[in-house]
């Protein structure tokens, strides 16, 4: 059934083998070796049929990882990534409640958006605190560090907003918020170490002449005003240099200037500082590690279980499986059977308007002759 050396191809053969290379799915390698027993015995069905073992199983889940396990994922899986349950993995109604198993990559994902959250929440609240004042000595700092609370209020906000996404990507098995949420930790970390640089640059690089311009030129009557309420002293170095008059400050004042108090104020509120902040840098890199690398494993599916463009069939392909399938079926069983059961497989599925090929058509018709002829255009 196959051609001599000196014989060229059909035309059906060679259309077929254009029409592959364009427009068919790359599944008609694969399906014909897969088609259901079921055409072949017409009998009723048991609802629970054995196993085939020559057959792959379907299904998700922690069992399709195991030992020679190829499967596909399938609507009633327990990990559908959250579309066909409710927020914590149970079947829509409510009825039914599977068991619940978090893999390792789960489990690394929740310990970490944990940690992420505490601190975020507690830097937010801090910073909120010291903006509503109160601290006994909130106002110096939103008087003398005003840009780097900003900055730090805004790291504490994303880190927060952040870890909103990774709790919703986790407990809804959503790899495309957890991609978000991987990638927003990578701007928390840039927006965490900003106001810990800012800090650690001004202490460190001559503080005490930063002081003295920031009094003389930046701070303002009434930002000298407010320092010198908290810090109970009057002026810069005395009441008669650069001093806002108040009730407490004039120019008979007994109180100290400001200078030394205020001095040693941000020595130590900018060593507290930058310190939390560079202490917390090591912990937002294991949470980014942890983002990378579990985020597309928070369950045990590989990508989203969708079939592969190249491997979606359309009616050209579904053409070409009918003919492998007859050509399949009259070697096995003979002609009269494959002409029968391709037939009934055509009324079954609807499939009588497919626009079939020259080759189909002959398999499909009643006659032997046209099974010999479909066997002659694939060369068999």
């Amino acid at each position: 059934m196959s051609h001599n050396d000196g014989t060229p191809p059909s035309p059906v053969r060679q259309e077929t083998a254009n029409l592959i290379s364009k427009d068919i799915s790359l599944s008609v390698n694969y399906l014909p070796s897969k088609f259901s027993s079921g055409l072949l015995s017409p009998g009723a069905r048991r609802r629970k049929p054995k196993v085939d073992l020559s057959v792959p199983k379907r299904g998700g889940g922690r069992e399709a990882f195991k030992s020679n396990e190829p499967r596909m994922p399938e609507e009633g899986d327990e990990d559908y990534d959250g579309v066909t349950g409710d927020w914590f993995g149970r079947k829509e109604g409510g009825r039914t409640h599977p068991r619940m198993r978090w893999n390792k990559f789960k489990w690394t994902l929740f310990v970490a958006n944990v940690f992420l959250s505490v601190y975020a929440l507690a830097g937010l609240i801090s910073c909120l605190l010291t903006w509503f004042d109160v601290f006994e000595h909130a106002d110096i700092v939103r008087v003398g560090n005003r840009t780097e609370l900003i900055l730090s209020t805004i790291a504490a906000a994303a880190a927060t907003i952040t870890s909103v996404f990774g709790w919703a990507g986790i407990l809804l098995n959503n790899r495309s918020f957890l991609a978000y949420y991987t990638f927003f930790l990578w701007i928390c970390f840039a927006l965490l170490v900003t106001p810990g640089y800012l800090t650690y640059k001004q202490r460190t690089f001559n503080l005490e002449g930063k002081i003295n311009s920031q009094w003389s030129r930046n701070l303002g009557a009434a930002g000298r005003l407010r320092i010198q309420n908290r810090l109970h002293c009057c002026g810069y170095y005395s009441p008669f240099v650069e001093a806002t008059v108040s009730q407490t400050c004039y120019a008979r004042s007994v109180l100290p200037g400001c200078k030394a108090a205020y001095l040693q104020f941000e020595r130590r509120v900018l060593e507290v500082w930058y310190t939390i902040v560079f202490s917390l840098v090591p912990l937002q890199i294991l949470i980014i590690l942890a983002g990378l690398l579990c985020s597309n494993h928070v369950t045990y599916r590989f990508g989203k279980g969708t079939m592969p463009k190249a491997y979606r069939l359309s009616l050209n392909s579904m053409a070409v499986i009918m003919d492998n399938y007859a050509s399949q079926l009259a070697e096995q069983y003979g002609l009269d059977v494959a002409s029968d059961i391709l037939a009934r497989s055509r009324s079954n599925l609807g499939q009588d308007s497919l626009a079939y090929t020259p080759q189909t058509a002959s398999v499909s018709s009643a006659s032997g002759g046209g099974i010999g002829r479909t066997h002659e255009g694939m060369g068999m």
